[in-house]
């Protein structure tokens, strides 16, 4: 039983490899006509420079961090007698974020070779296409499991102490945040730009070659959407698979490694899932992708029973577990409701739209703001039956059932990136075949698929964010148990305590400053975006007749999204860093505990109301460009184009990076927790 736990990282070697045998099935695709291969290069280049440039000017920052961490933690250094629990320490930070970087930097390679081989492939019909998008997909997904199963099962094999996996998970946490605000910065400057000034004041279509801000919207669908979406659940991951093991050391036994089993059983799970995803001619890709998920959820539900029996471990456990994974599930269809294109609230928001962009707008964040209760709900009955299945084993036990609920919503991690990465190689497939000037038909097709991969992001965003949620509670839980075992005393968070009430209220207000400060670097690059945009059609003679052999200077649409996500990321993240920080080291552990929990509430709430408006206001749109209430070039569809362009940093940008930032804030909490004890002024 003992060495149960190595199955973490058998399967996270599996993982990889089988990663790298869909990367070499999708590059033996054939890659089209010459102009297509140079769109789809354009993009592969931009994606590249980008993600280079940004990790390049995180690499000061995390230098900088782990020099903190050497210096300061768990002992500062002029106090400590064993140096050496610093540099692992700032040597897992480090691992964490070079893991999440390579998770991401594989994940958005592979995409932009599945987007062009996607394309090329519909011209056959979507039976051949399909395959091609989904697996492309598929690699962000196997590499999020394989480089997180790896990275943690390394460390806690070389040290035995899930502690020194807090570090870890900070990494990877730091690098997810800046690659999930900085790709949604980017990609949202670019999409604005070009909708606002390509839709509505010259009437182009969605990808139109003529459009200089093309290139670089479809870039951004490549480091927001799967690079940064890659990051971020990777993070998520990580974190939660931390705080069980954590809150395992309280309790002992088997209880540490226990969380190691489950994630080398959704590896198994998810594998199997990914490869019986396949679509015939005329069957409907959503369907598909959601029959996916539904197989994965019973493969791991029957392989996690099945070895918590020959295991020996507690069934409760195993219940706690399954109610967190139904409860993912179900959070991430509440999102499919709410955003699809064929439900009533993105239809009724279409209609709005007949009588201008304000109608739309309203409608639209109405129905974010219902959209809201169900999966608030969710996560809240989700720790309360996990709490209730474990709290009769005796004292903490409680805890830890929301802890394993958290891993276990998390446990088929491989598909849902593999269904969310599925979306924008779907979306940059059409647009490289519109480009590429494909017919009709094959562009139908490819529009079939973006539609299921805009669902399918939508279920996404509500599975990340619900999971989030129990993750950061489960976080909290660890912050209150180590804060206990160091002080000898009880630690209670009392809202009547002045102390804790500060610090709630802040925490409060944080993920709203964090949302503005996102969105307002958006709205200052879209202004330079749009600008550009105008210049090139006014000086460039021939580019808005489509003269041919003029082509727009896309290299410079991308260098305005690159440099203004790069300049606008690094003080959202560091503001939300210092508030947590000096909550803990003026008003002590009391208000830095409230400070959590405001938080994590105030952060859930802004996610799924951002995440679903903007969605909804996406397939507004595409409702209306399908023909319907005027179809496109119509007042109708102006409008539409309007509430989109305004949901687009709320889905893409803000609404996504929150429930990534509440997880940072959560562990710069946990792992300065010594320093603050010592140190607070309060």
């Amino acid at each position: 039983m003992v060495e149960a736990w190595l199955i973490a990282p058998v399967m996270a070697v599996i993982s990889i490899l089988a990663g790298f045998y869909i990367h070499d099935f999708v590059k033996k695709q054939d890659t089209g006509t010459d102009q297509m291969r140079f769109v789809a290069g354009a993009i592969k280049e931009g994606a590249r420079t980008f993600l280079n440039r940004m990790y390049k000017t995180l690499a000061y920052f995390i230098a900088g961090m782990a020099l903190v961490l050497l210096i300061l933690l768990p002992t500062p250094i002029w106090a400590t007698t064993n140096i050496m629990d610093n540099v692992v320490l700032a040597c897992g930070y480090i691992f964490g974020a070079v893991c999440s970087g390579i998770a991401g930097w594989m994940g958005m390679d592979v995409a932009t070779d599945a987007n062009l081989r996607a394309a090329s492939a519909a011209r056959q019909g979507i039976s051949k296409s399909f395959p091609i998008a989904f697996r492309g997909g598929a690699v962000m997904g196997t590499s999020v499991i394989g480089l997180a199963l790896l990275g943690v099962s390394s460390i806690y094999f070389a040290t035995g102490d899930p502690n020194v996996v807090l570090g870890f998970s900070f990494g990877a946490s730091a690098m997810a945040l800046f690659a999930k605000a900085g790709g949604g910065i980017f990609t949202k400057t670019a999409d604005i730009g070009a909708d606002l000034v390509g839709k509505v004041e010259f009437n182009l279509d969605e990808d139109d070659p003529r459009n200089p801000a093309v290139i670089a919207d479809n870039v951004g669908d490549n480091v927001g959407d799967v690079a940064g979406m890659g990051a971020d659940l990777f993070d998520s991951y990580v974190a939660s698979l931390m705080a069980v093991m954590i809150l395992g050391t309280v309790l002992g036994g088997y209880l540490i490694e226990m969380p190691l089993v489950y994630a080398g059983l959704g590896a198994i799970a998810s594998l199997i899932g990914i490869f019986a995803v396949n679509v015939k001619e005329g069957q409907e890709p959503g369907a598909i992708l959601n029959r996916g998920t539904y197989i994965t959820v019973g493969l791991f539900l029957a392989l996690s029973y099945a070895a918590n029996t020959y295991l020996g471990y507690n069934l409760r456990f195993w219940g706690a577990s399954a109610v967190g994974l139904i409860a993912g599930v179900i959070i991430g269809f509440t999102g499919d409701y709410y955003t699809s294109i064929d439900q009533k609230p993105a239809m009724t928001t279409a209609e709005a739209s007949q009588t201008g962009a304000a109608v739309n707008i309203i409608t639209g964040f109405s129905y974010g703001l219902l959209s809201t209760l169900p999966p608030m709900v969710g996560v809240g009955i989700a720790a309360w039956l996990s709490y209730a299945i474990c709290a009769p084993l005796g004292p903490g036990y409680g805890v830890y059932g929301i802890g394993i609920s958290a891993f276990g919503m998390l446990s088929i991690v491989g598909i849902v990136v593999a269904n969310d990465s599925f979306g924008p190689i779907g979306d940059n497939a059409k647009g490289i075949a519109e480009q590429g000037g494909l017919d009709h038909e094959t562009i139908r097709i490819l529009d079939k698929m973006d539609a299921a991969g805009n669902t399918s992001k939508a279920i996404t965003k509500g599975f990340a964010i619900g999971a989030a949620g129990l993750t950061v509670i489960s976080i909290l839980a660890t912050f209150k148990e180590v804060a206990e075992f160091t002080l000898g005393t009880q630690v209670i968070f009392d809202l009547m305590n002045p102390l804790v009430m500060l610090g709630a209220l802040i925490g409060v207000a944080i993920p709203a400053v964090f949302s503005a400060q996102l969105m307002l670097g958006v709205g200052r690059n879209a202004e330079t975006m749009i600008t550009e945009i105008r210049r090139q059609f006014a000086e460039i003679p021939g580019l808005i007749e489509g003269v041919e052999g003029v082509v727009p200077e896309y290299e410079k649409c991308i260098d305005i999204a690159t440099s203004g996500a790069l300049k606008e990321l690094v003080p959202a993240t560091l503001t939300a860093i210092a508030a947590t920080l000096g909550v803990g080291f003026i008003f002590g552990v009391e208000a830095l505990g409230g400070f959590l929990a405001g938080n994590i509430f105030s952060g859930l709430l802004l996610a799924l109301l951002m995440s679903n408006a903007g969605g909804l206001w996406d397939n507004a749109k595409k409702y209306v460009e399908d023909g319907n209430l005027g179809g496109k070039g119509s007042d109708a569809h102006h409008a539409a184009v309007i509430g989109d362009t305004v949901g687009d940093p709320f889905k893409d940008t803000a609404g996504p990076s929150l429930n990534t930032l509440i997880t940072v804030i959560g562990l710069v909490a946990n792992i300065f927790l010594p320093l603050i004890l010592a140190y607070a002024i309060f």
